[in-house]
């Protein structure tokens, strides 16, 4: 085999290996707030980000939120715990994500990053505010 198509075919095997759609199971877990806020102005930051997102939130608890997100024919469900100094965004249940073995679908790991931005975002707003 002459070394470019050796080098081809490793080429194409390293990105077939690479774009693969399952990775682990994004946890966000204590992240600190980072401001001197109040733990009900945590609760207003992690309810506007997720509304935003579309993630359908519930209080189930004081200082914790779980949150439903339906995207076409998927769906994830996440838990937020939170007090004034720390938040966590922690996987519950999905359907149709390939959740298995503690990997899921990239596309879950990219909606939990993008709260967790928003969720940042909106901490620094309501501390700018202050």
């Amino acid at each position: 085999m002459s070394p470019f198509k050796l080098f081809s075919s490793l080429l194409l095997a390293l990105l077939l290996v690479g774009c693969g759609r399952v990775q682990p199971v994004m946890n966000v877990e204590d992240t600190p707030v980072g401001y001197n806020l109040q733990s009900k102005q945590v609760k207003m930051a992690i309810m506007q980000a997720a509304t935003n997102r579309g993630w359908v939130v519930e209080e189930v608890s004081p200082g914790e939120f779980n949150a439903k997100l339906h995207v076409r024919s998927h769906y994830a469900e996440i838990r937020i715990p939170f007090n004034s100094k720390f938040y966590s965004i922690l996987y519950l249940n999905s359907d149709n994500l390939r959740a298995e073995d503690g990997k899921i679908h990239r596309n879950y790991n990219r909606w939990v990053n993008n709260l967790n931005v928003d969720i940042k975002r909106q901490l620094s707003l309501i501390a700018a505010a202050q």
